[in-house]
């Protein structure tokens, strides 16, 4: 099973209403020879930026990849191989054999997706400070706009043109006292954030102290870490259209002075500014990092592939239970209803030193062994 990245998708809703995926069943083979059929691949397509999670024994998670491209495929879960067939046991002393190996399960995998929206620029900033309407009118998209709180309950994304070149901008929605714990849904926008160049911090030129505004959601942008922090921001003061808000543009700018870089003043609504503004974060991509791609983020306790050759031997609550998947294969896949079936099997379980494993833990005639999901007499 495979994840593969779709740039035509933007969220992870399609896997809301489904939450098991299984790769095709191989086919068993038949008489005369025949091979079974290998089962298909199974490729879940999912956007860009989407990351995987897989989810140890010890139900610890940790990040194995993501796809960041079109086309890149993800390794999700391996199939198990298929057994053979009594044909490929003949030799020249047994020529009618009744072992055979049982194909292999596949892997059972639990993952966890979480989508990181690729955007060049963010927009930052509190509830109703105009990011929406700043969004159309810097680009083609259409979010939805009103004069409340939480207008924006996913993240919109735009391309915006400059000459030959062109960007993604990406709405991310209000930012509350709280955001990086998640009040207002904050915590679960701020990490789309992370996969941004720059920051474009827009606030409401009508509020009484506006210094402060952009330092509150500093401070959430601060909590929340994960380099996002250290993602160069460019501050915009909007609705300049509003006599009032015009009239406070030197009061305003001293309120904003511990910046240190030029404050942009726009009207989203107008439209007044937002050409300029679009034009400097052009140039600001230039020269701003590219963000690294994800690297996994260790290692995981999964079910370790266990050696072909290495035979173990336990005792529990009075049965031998034999670990080899070789001779597991061999006993779930062979005829033990004949004497020469059992014969033919006995015989590649010394060789494999399997019956010398059993003697040695103590095994007598009599005795029940376990191989995987088979239990017989010994």
């Amino acid at each position: 099973m495979y994840l593969r990245g779709d740039r035509n998708l933007s969220t992870l809703s399609s896997f809301q209403g489904r939450k098991r995926f299984g790769a095709e069943r191989g086919k068993d083979g038949r008489g005369k020879d025949q091979y079974g059929k290998g089962g298909r691949d199974l490729v879940i397509d999912a956007p860009l930026g989407t990351q995987a999670l897989r989810r140890g024994l010890d139900g610890e998670e940790v990040l194995i990849g993501e796809v960041m491209d079109e086309e890149e495929q993800l390794l999700l879960a391996q199939g198990g191989r298929g057994g053979r067939g009594n044909a490929k046991f003949v030799t020249s002393t047994e020529q009618a054999p009744y072992v055979a190996e049982s194909g292999q399960k596949g892997e059972v995998v639990e993952w966890r997706l979480e989508l990181r929206i690729l955007a060049d620029i963010g927009i930052i900033g509190k509830p109703n400070a105009g990011k929406s309407t700043l969004l159309t009118a810097a680009t083609a998209a259409g979010p939805k706009i009103a004069a409340y709180p939480f207008t924006t309950v996913d993240p919109v994304l735009g391309v915006a043109t400059v000459g030959w070149k062109s960007f993604v901008l990406a709405e991310i929605p209000g930012l509350l006292e709280g955001a990086h714990r998640g009040v207002g849904l904050g915590h679960e926008f701020l990490r789309h954030a992370t996969r941004t160049k720059v920051l474009v911090h827009l606030v409401d030129g009508g509020i009484e102290d506006v210094g402060q505004a952009v330092k509150d959601v500093n401070s959430e942008v601060e909590a929340y870490g994960s380099g996002l922090e250290k993602k160069p921001q460019v501050v915009v003061v909007n609705k300049m259209d509003m006599p009032e808000v015009s009239q406070r543009r030197g009061e305003i700018e001293r309120q904003l002075a511990w910046v240190g870089e030029p404050i942009w003043f726009i009207s989203a609504a107008s439209g007044a500014g937002v050409v300029e503004l679009i034009h400097e974060l052009a140039a600001r991509l230039e020269t701003a990092e590219d963000v690294p791609a994800v690297v996994a983020s260790g290692s995981i306790d999964v079910p370790a592939v266990r050696s072909r050759r290495r035979v173990e031997v336990r005792v529990e609550d009075g049965v031998f239970v034999v670990s080899n998947e070789v001779a597991e294969r061999l006993v779930a896949g062979s005829n033990l209803t004949t004497w020469a079936g059992r014969v033919q099997v006995k015989r590649r379980l010394d060789r494999l030193g399997v019956t010398a494993a059993l003697e040695r833990a103590g095994v007598e005639l009599g005795n029940m062994v376990r191989f995987g999901d088979v239990e017989l007499e010994w």
